[in-house]
This record gives structure tokens, C-alpha cells and sequence, in this order.
């Protein structure tokens, strides 16, 4: 995958200068984990401030959006939807859920046709709850749920709410027991936890066989770029933040009001924004300046302030 062709650098805060300052699409390959790829992006960018957004395992590929530069203090405020296209094994348990962990148990396949597996899909779209896999980055007692599985303990892991907004059966191969599907889900939804709860209610058990991330915090797939890109001149110019920010409203500062913004007063909220809500601050050039939160009576409260005074 490539860069979108014609895209501008995203224009940096006032202030802020040469700093890079936006987003990077990574189309990130397998064997790599998400830390690796933004070490990638740190040396090719000579930048420390470097975050990503949604991990990866080393084993999935696609959308790995990287922030940079002030960037990084505005991935809490990203829709946190993702998209995915993975493949699921029929006939296999696994200990991690995936076919990268040792098998548990193999089971035949039983004859299955796609109006049988489109029933079986209905019960794991809207609001479910999921149990992780044991080997996980959830955090038990202190500990990551995949440092203590990986030491033998066997985890008894709590369910929580996920929602599965599409479920789209792709394909099925009656031949190898693997189908393919389309996901859009959740901040939190594990692919490896449907296929092994999927194997579970056709009887027969289910492992995650391939992987790849299509969207996710508001990026897609076709903006993203390989890291082989990283390796020359030009780099890859950055996606503008606002880019992504549009789920949220916005309120355009005069040219009065924007030394008072750097000094974290508080606005007038014209925006409409419901108490609590975040929204999106833009200088009077309407390049980001920070967010606000509305205090839903009339005013806005400064969260994050891109160019502070002082």
C-alpha cells in the first residue's frame, strides 16, 4: 500500500514550528510487533515522541496508525472502532486462541453449509460479552494475562462488554474447515476470542488462523504505507490530525480569543456540545489548537492546549 498521492504535510499548531506533527498509516507486516514499528518511525523521523494507536500482535498485519510530535496527546480522543478481515480454523483448540499457540485438542469438522454458519454468527453481533484470550495484554493483579500463561498459571480471565457492529461472512471452505469474515467491532474486541467462542458453538472448536486490520481510529487501509517506505527520501508526509477529529464538533477561535485559549481560560461554548463532550479548538487560521470540553452550561474548558503561553 502507498500514500495517498497529492497529500500535503498536516499543518503544525502555532508555535509548534517545524516539529513533525500529525499522523503516519503504517501497513504493518508480520513478525513485528507495534513497539518495533514505532522505533522504526522514531530513527526515520529523528523524533522521541512517538506513539501508536491499537496494538498489533506480531502476527496480524494493516493499519497501525503511528502519532507524532504533540499528535500523541490526541490519540485519547480517536474513535475507537476497528475493522478487520481474518480467516478462523474449524477443528482446533489452541492455548492462545491463534494457531501461533500449542494445540489443546483436534476435533472434525462437521458438515456445515454458510446458512448454517450465518445462524451460528447471528449470536456474536451487537453487544456480547468476551472473555480474553489467556495469552493477552490484560492486566491481572498488576501482571499482563500473557507473562503469567506463559508461566503455566492458568487465568480464569473476567468477560466484558464488547460490541460487534458487523459480522460478514466472506467465504467457506467446506475442503480445509477454514471460513473468512468481516468485522467491525470495538475498542477491546479480541478476533482470537469470536473463533475460539465461534468453535465453541459449532462444536468442533475454532483457533484464529490469519489477521489484517483494515481500519481502525478513523484510518483505513488504503492510507497506509509500508514501512520499506521509511528507508528513503522523501518520507511519508503525515496525515492532519483533523482528519480524524471530525466525529467531534468544533469551535474556531477569533484572533481575540486566542491568548486567552494559550493561557487555559475558558471559552464561551457556541458549539451545541452535550456536558462532558470533547471539542475540537481550531486557531484563527483553522489549523488544531487543542480540545475543550463542554461543561454543557454555556462554556468550554481547555483539556489539551497545543501552544500553551509561557
Amino acid at each position: 500500500m502507498t500514500v495517498s498521492t497529492g497529500l500535503s504535510p498536516a499543518p503544525a499548531p502555532r508555535g509548534v514550528g517545524d516539529t513533525p506533527f500529525g499522523f503516519l498509516v503504517l501497513d504493518k507486516p508480520a513478525g513485528l510487533t507495534s513497539h518495533d514499528c514505532v522505533s522504526r518511525v522514531r530513527r526515520a523521523y529523528g523524533l522521541r515522541r512517538v506513539g501508536h494507536g491499537g496494538t498489533l500482535d506480531p502476527a496480524v498485519t494493516g493499519v497501525l496508525p503511528i502519532a507524532l510530535g504533540p499528535a500523541t496527546r490526541l490519540l485519547p480522543y480517536l474513535s475507537g472502532g476497528k475493522s478487520y478481515r481474518g480467516v478462523i480454523q474449524l477443528g482446533v483448540r489452541t492455548a492462545s486462541d491463534d494457531l501461533q499457540g500449542e494445540v489443546l485438542e483436534r476435533q472434525n469438522v462437521p458438515r456445515l453449509h454458510a446458512a448454517g454458519l450465518e445462524q451460528a454468527l447471528g449470536p456474536f453481533r451487537g453487544e456480547i460479552l468476551q472473555r480474553p484470550p489467556q495469552v493477552s495484554a490484560v492486566h491481572v493483579d498488576g501482571e499482563r494475562a500473557h507473562v503469567r500463561a506463559r508461566r503455566g498459571e492458568a487465568l480464569e480471565l473476567a468477560e466484558r462488554q464488547v460490541t460487534i457492529e458487523a459480522l460478514e461472512l466472506l467465504g467457506w471452505d467446506p475442503a480445509t474447515g477454514q471460513l473468512e469474515l468481516h468485522i467491525d467491532c470495538s475498542a477491546g474486541t479480541y478476533i482470537r476470542s469470536l473463533a475460539r467462542d465461534l468453535g465453541q458453538t459449532l462444536g468442533c472448536g475454532g483457533a484464529l488462523a490469519s489477521l489484517r486490520r483494515t481500519a481502525a481510529l478513523g484510518f483505513r487501509l488504503d492510507q497506509a504505507c509500508g514501512l520499506e517506505a521509511l528507508q528513503g527520501q522523501p518520507l511519508p508526509p503525515l496525515r492532519d490530525p483533523l482528519e480524524v477529529l471530525g466525529h467531534l464538533p468544533q469551535r474556531l477561535l477569533r484572533e481575540d480569543e486566542w491568548p486567552s485559549w494559550r493561557c487555559g481560560r475558558r471559552l464561551p461554548d457556541d458549539t451545541g456540545a452535550a456536558a462532558e463532550q470533547a471539542v475540537v479548538i481550531l486557531d484563527p487560521d483553522g489549523a488544531l489548537a487543542g480540545l475543550a470540553r463542554s461543561d454543557g452550561a454555556g462554556q468550554l474548558q481547555p483539556r489539551l492546549v497545543l501552544d500553551p503561553a509561557g
